[in-house]
């Protein structure tokens, strides 16, 4: 799909320069770069969404858990000879 930008004379510069080291077509380049940079923003999306599920409330509202699974973990090394 052709669409029209407007960017700054200095990055359009630099973008042809690189787009000519690579022997990449300038569209090509700009298509890339923009990938990329949505690939990173969903990243960022996903450690936020991360860091909300393993919030520090999230552990200390639920230590029954944790209890449970020490309790666990200690009945089955029990009888365990090291």
């Amino acid at each position: 799909m052709k669409t029209a930008i407007s960017i700054p004379d200095e990055l359009f510069v630099s973008a042809e320069n690189t787009a000519k080291k690579l022997g990449i077509p300038r569209s090509q380049l700009f298509a890339k770069a923009l990938e990329e940079f949505i690939q990173n923003h969903s990243k960022e999306k996903i450690t936020e969404k991360l860091n909300e599920v393993y919030d520090k409330n999230f552990f200390e509202s639920d230590n029954s858990i944790s209890n449970i699974s020490v309790s666990t973990l200690r009945k089955s090394l029990k009888n365990d000879s090291w």
